[in-house]
């Protein structure tokens, strides 16, 4: 099942179709369920500020250490830079997943 997804890239919001809702979905879903002391996904919100990444998790902010921001900071960005209407740099990203 796709979640309800929103995505805000450099102030500007992102249309997506079905299929990268579920391909985001799965990839952001499965990073953050990897990480210890985290659970399943009910909400789950993702944001990228210059070399800042803040994860939200069912209302709880997730504590990563530097390794985890990159990790999570590449692979959300290769993931979204692709997209029509994403522009480089990008410099800002807000992900919101819901249920």
């Amino acid at each position: 099942m796709t979640r309800q997804i929103s995505l805000t890239v450099n102030s500007a919001p992102i249309s997506l179709d079905y299929f990268v809702q579920g391909f985001v979905d799965h990839t952001v879903s499965g990073m953050v369920e990897a990480l210890e002391t985290t659970e399943p996904v009910k909400t789950l919100s993702l944001s990228i500020d210059g070399d800042q990444v803040a994860i939200t998790l069912n209302s709880r902010p997730v504590t990563i250490n530097a390794f985890v921001m990159k990790i999570v900071k590449s692979t959300t960005l290769g993931m979204i830079s692709p997209l029509k209407g994403v522009s480089a740099p990008v410099n800002q990203l807000k992900l919101d997943v819901t249920r």
